[in-house]
């Protein structure tokens, strides 16, 4: 392959503007508990919340997902989509219960990688919204598992050596990023329904009128009780999913990108040409 790294989608500066859009409200989201003061109207609807954010969130993504699209998503860049996506959304019941194992991530890591964190993003958001309705799982949860795993695989197309990396420190970087930001999509996910517990557990439920140190605490209690041994089982099976199948996956969608050289417009001849 040549030294300079195919990627499905270029980022222009709308596209980025989006992005960057769209992750301050998403921190805004997930984050509010810690943001926002005890005394504030926010945490006096707390109730309310997840449904006002999932309602945002869905909106903007769909927002960065057309702007991004504007940058250059054309036509073989959309047949990856959406085989990609429901590739993921075809491997995340396999798993389903099973303390973590959760095969989607680890594909979605190595085709953020090899596509770009453009396309990333897209595919990240697609393929939860194609596997929540897959399983059943929509609810307002939903648009926060779209943004997170948009980030999550977001975050592979951003990592260092796209067009030189290659072999074992590639896959070592892929699977240690793999380990670490299931850790983080679990710890995120946490955030999105930790504050509407209610009093069903006092020790660890969020906490209105307490002080940000506190609820922290409690936060971190939260993710200790009741995620840690899920989150566990889904950063080491993408490891192992990484080191094990990681080259074989890498090799053919790198080889499927460069034979559909999505940088090369399409043409059409005259008739009779």
């Amino acid at each position: 392959m040549s030294g300079t790294a195919v990627r499905a989608v270029r980022l222009g500066p709308r596209s980025v503007a989006a992005l960057v859009l769209v992750g301050a409200v998403g921190v805004a989201a997930f984050g509010w508990p810690f943001l926002a003061p005890p005394d504030s109207q926010v945490s006096a609807h707390a109730e309310d919340a997840p449904w006002l954010f999932a309602g945002l969130l869905v909106l903007l993504v769909a927002v960065v997902a057309a702007t991004i699209s504007e940058s250059g998503l054309g036509p073989k860049a959309v047949a990856m989509l959406g085989v990609l996506a429901a590739t993921g959304a075809a491997l995340r019941p396999i798993g389903a219960g099973t303390a973590g194992i959760e095969p989607m991530f680890f594909l979605l890591v190595l085709s953020g990688r090899v596509l770009g964190p453009g396309f990333g993003f897209v595919l990240g958001s697609v393929t939860m919204f194609a596997s929540a309705l897959l399983t059943g799982g929509v609810g307002p949860w939903m648009p926060f598992q779209m943004l997170a795993m948009g980030w999550f695989t977001m975050g592979a197309g951003l990592l260092p050596g796209a067009a030189r990396l290659r072999g074992r420190s590639e896959l070592a970087m892929l699977a240690c990023y793999g380990f670490l930001a299931a850790f983080a999509y679990g710890t995120i996910m946490n955030l999105a329904g930790w504050p509407f517990m209610g009093t069903m557990a006092s020790n660890i439920s969020f906490d209105p009128h307490a002080a940000v140190p506190a609820n922290l605490a409690r936060f971190l209690a939260y993710c200790l009780a009741t995620s840690m041994g899920w989150d566990l089982g889904r950063a080491v099976c993408t490891v192992v999913l990484t080191l094990t199948l990681g080259p074989a996956v890498l090799r053919a969608l790198r080889r499927a990108t460069r034979r559909a050289a999505f940088e090369t417009p399409v043409t059409f001849d005259a008739p009779g040409a």
